[in-house]
């Protein structure tokens, strides 16, 4: 565990020394990291502990929260779900739902060991939800669309969410942590769960905000005050939730839209150029740094994955989830939207997957049985990012430069 963080902070150091010359060739933190991983991993035999244990198992937990966070926050525009939010919708409530069915049928035909529905519902809500970082320069991009970047932005920052109740549901069902052993013993256990969470998140989230609002007009606080604030949030509301049997992610989920409401989205009404609140500056960084420690337990993924074995049809099942499992569904979803069609294509193209695939499958290989089902969650976890790196990075932004 020593090793692993020595090589973190050096390898994150030094790429920060050399980041803006390293982006002019579309090499970013991610594939970085996830190089150190496999060199780190391929000159170690600590890696099976070292992604099994409770310390990897909490961190990346709370990581998860502060991302969720994150990206209930971070929506650009004043608008809950941005300027088009009935194409958000469909992309959300359509599209990913069909997704999810459609990776659950594949698996069930392409991966091994005959596994049940639940550990299928599992591996799908692994893999499915998008996450722009392996594409950052795609958001920034004017060459791309407006309507497809911001749908992609909308998407990528409330799809984990929305899929983190699914996948607490499916894992208590198909993991070894619960006793359940039906559906309706697992949605018994996570019903109440997520509405605790419910409730956690919307009170976190407003008496957050409206205690900053309320001190910030008395002159209570300092900028670099807000900005602490802003990151202890995602990390109170987390950790009581979890203290009161709640679903932390769920938690952390609503509290930064909640927050995000009271705090930036309605002020933004009264002005007419909504600006970015620079308290979010300090959460967002700490976010980066979070996660590039989850690329680089990537790469050592990847090496006790290749020392497994890789079956060929799994390999053919994780690019189709890159590919078909996401176009398809998105273009159904999108059908009579009036989005030109090869706008249509190219939300659907670009698709990356990132830090939320990677810890679900980290929590998924943790908690499923040892064996056949945790190794194929985190070897179609690892396979899908990895290709994701590589076809969402530089050839995201070309996929994504479709004319009007």
């Amino acid at each position: 565990m020593v090793l692993c963080l020595v090589v973190i902070t050096a390898v994150a150091g030094t790429w920060a020394l050399v980041a803006r010359r390293l982006e002019h060739w579309q090499v970013r933190a991610p594939l970085v990291m996830v190089v150190a991983g496999l060199a780190t991993g391929f000159t170690t035999n600590l890696i099976e502990n070292t992604l099994s244990s409770t310390v990897a198992q909490h961190v990346a937990e709370v990581i998860l929260a502060v991302l969720l966070f994150v990206d209930a926050t971070e929506v650009r525009g004043g608008r809950l779900f941005g300027d088009e939010p009935g194409l958000a919708g469909r992309a959300l409530l359509v599209a990913m739902p069909l997704s999810l069915v459609a990776a659950m049928a594949l698996g069930g035909l392409m991966l091994p060991g005959g596994l049940g529905w639940p550990a299928l519902l599992v591996i799908a809500c692994v893999l499915v939800p998008i996450d722009l970082a392996p594409a950052e320069s795609l958001i920034r991009d004017h060459l791309v669309p407006a309507r497809v970047r911001g749908v992609l932005n909308v998407e990528s920052g409330y799809n984990d969410g929305i899929i983190s109740p699914i996948f607490a549901f499916a894992l208590i069902l198909a993991g070894t942590s619960s006793p359940a052993d039906t559906a309706g013993e697992a949605l018994s256990t996570a019903l109440p769960s997520a509405v605790k969470a419910l409730v956690a998140g919307l009170a976190f989230g407003l008496a957050i905000a409206w205690l900053m609002n309320h001190t910030e007009r008395l002159e209570w606080t300092t900028p670099q005050s807000r900005r602490v604030i802003v990151v202890v949030a995602p990390l109170l509301t987390y950790t009581a939730t979890t203290a009161a049997g709640g679903n932390g992610f769920v938690a952390a989920f609503v509290c930064g839209i909640a927050f995000r409401f009271l705090r930036q989205v309605v002020p933004r009404h009264r002005i007419k150029q909504p600006v970015r609140t620079p308290e979010l500056q300090l959460l967002e960084d700490v976010s980066v740094l979070s996660t590039i420690a989850m690329w680089f337990y990537l790469g050592n993924a990847a090496v006790y994955v290749l020392r497994g074995g890789i079956r060929w049809p799994v390999v053919i099942y994780c690019l189709a989830v890159l590919t078909v499992v996401r176009i398809l569904p998105i273009l159904l979803a999108l059908l009579r939207s009036g989005m030109p069609w090869r706008e249509r294509l190219a939300t659907g193209v670009i698709g990356p997957r990132g830090t939320t695939s990677i810890v679900f499958g980290l929590l998924a290989f943790n908690d499923l049985p040892e064996g056949e089902l945790a190794h194929t969650a985190l070897t179609t976890m690892t396979l899908t990012v990895i290709a994701s790196v590589l076809l969402h990075g530089p050839g995201a932004v070309i996929a994504g430069r479709v004319r009007h």
